[in-house]
């Protein structure tokens, strides 16, 4: 009997260190999430005591990544078409559902007129416009369709700078190397960025509408699921709507 309440001693104290050693939950996250993922992250934390760790980038480049074997638990990413090929190819174990719609703005810092807004752009007196590369980035291709809308994608086009993620548009912005660029609303709403240059809103009728799918990756199901499970319940739930309302996204 004694050495079986030791077996059990044992096993609860290595069950808890397994516990307590656990890896954070790894999200990857699209480049327009920077700052208000550490608000989602922080509050989850709150609830449920569990750390996450996020790695940014083009959600085309974390796509990408996923197919290549890239150790990541959940996807949030700036679209619904990278994501649904993930789970269609068997990456993903849910299927993606929408969590917010990303909101177009085109910003400067060098003092620019945006009051014509992408329509300007056509201007002379405009030189870099910054847009993320449409390629790999769903910012990106919205862009170009805003400036297809207004009929100035051909005046503009040899203006245009590219950058691999809302990220690096932004510091095309901030070093001024670009005049302008197309980025998310909720990059130039962020305490970190609040209040440098000017913005505007793109219309909303000039691009598709930018809807953002979260999944929860296969690799998580093998290493991380109920953590993952909980993530992903939490990012849908009214606490972080509200989180991502505050921060300049609009919701499903």
């Amino acid at each position: 009997m004694k050495t079986l309440k030791q077996l059990f001693l044992i096993l609860f104290l290595l069950t808890h260190a397994l516990i307590s050693f656990a890896e954070p939950l790894t999200v990857a996250i699209a480049a327009n999430l920077k700052y208000v993922f550490d608000d989602i992250a922080a509050e989850f934390k709150k609830q449920t005591g569990i750390e996450t760790q996020s790695v940014l980038n083009s959600s085309g480049k974390i796509a990408t990544q996923v197919r290549n074997g890239a150790p990541f638990d959940v996807f949030m990413s700036a679209d619904m078409e990278y994501p649904e090929g993930l789970y269609k190819d068997g990456f993903a174990i849910t299927p993606p559902k929408p969590y917010v719609y990303g909101q177009l703005v085109l910003w400067s810092q060098t003092g620019m007129d945006l009051s014509r807004g992408v329509a300007g752009l056509a201007d002379k007196s405009v030189g870099k416009v910054a847009i993320a590369n449409p390629k790999v980035a769903p910012f990106g291709r919205q862009s170009i369709k805003a400036l297809e809308y207004y009929k100035v994608l051909a005046v503009v086009e040899p203006k245009l700078v590219y950058g691999e993620s809302i990220t690096q548009v932004s510091q095309y912005v901030d070093s001024k190397a670009a005049d302008v660029g197309f980025s998310a609303k909720s990059i130039v709403m962020a305490p970190e960025t609040a209040g440098k240059g000017k913005w505007v809103e793109v219309p909303a009728e000039s691009y598709q509408p930018i809807a953002q799918g979260i999944v929860i990756l296969k690799h998580a199901a093998e290493a991380n699921g109920e953590a993952a499970r909980k993530f992903y319940g939490f990012v849908l739930s009214e606490k972080a709507r509200a989180i991502f309302a505050k921060n300049g996204y609009k919701l499903p």
